[in-house]
């Protein structure tokens, strides 16, 4: 059934050009879409939108243990899965969808949208969020957690940017676990696109020094959107 509320119609569709719902859910919106005309532009529109700033995003390849990993549930050979995901078509259409994803996160269509959003994701790990960043255009700065991820008690998690590598990274303070974190402009300073922030495990109360110590959990550059 279509709802009758606008946000949850720009919603659907935008899991819709996703392709998150199951096959007859899918033939459903497609009817829809066939009969309004509204609703088939805005669905070009998000189509248009996320593919353009795809290019924005650089391509990563992909650990060896997941191509393994890949072609044993596919049944096929390994290189034939690596020729696939080393196509920049490929891989612009999951940078989209992607990005599709975390315009899903951040709300309600009609909220403006932030300035920047980084993705923190897991080193190696591409398919594997694990915090959003959204940067608004008044320069505060929201943390998110996008999913539950077990650390040691006896350490802290600490959250640094690095805009300028001669001056080095900059830490923005300490993630409690699983908690979204705001900061306010005055403490985050400028963000440029593709800068770089990232969550470290850091000793009881953050880092001694005015530098990680520690290894990276997760990490991100920013995009502009």
């Amino acid at each position: 059934m279509i709802p009758d509320d606008p946000q949850e119609r720009q919603l659907l569709i935008a899991e819709h050009v996703l392709g998150l719902h199951d096959p007859q859910r899918r033939q459903e919106i497609d009817a829809w879409l066939a009969q309004d005309e509204e609703a088939s532009r805005l669905a070009g529109h998000w189509q248009e939108h996320w593919l353009g700033a795809a290019e924005l995003l650089e391509p990563a390849p992909l650990p060896s243990r997941l191509w393994r990993r890949i072609a044993r549930q596919a049944g096929v050979a390994p290189s034939r899965w690596q020729w696939v995901w080393q196509s920049p078509v490929v891989w612009r259409t999951v940078s989209a969808s992607l990005l599709v994803v975390v315009a899903l996160l951040l709300g309600p269509l009609r909220q403006p949208a932030p300035v920047y959003t980084v993705i923190l994701q897991a080193p190696g790990e591409a398919a594997a969020p694990g915090w959003r960043v959204t940067v608004s255009a008044s320069g505060d700065l929201q943390l998110i957690p996008l999913q539950e991820v077990a650390y040691p008690r006896q350490h802290s998690v600490q959250f640094w940017t690095l805009q300028d590598p001669a001056r080095g990274p900059r830490s923005l303070g300490l993630v409690e676990r699983g908690q979204p974190v705001v900061i306010p402009a005055s403490q985050v300073g400028e963000v440029k696109s593709g800068q770089l922030f990232e969550l470290t495990l850091e000793p009881p109360g953050g880092s001694p020094g005015d530098r990680p110590t520690g290894p990276v959990l997760f990490i991100g550059r920013a995009v502009a959107l």
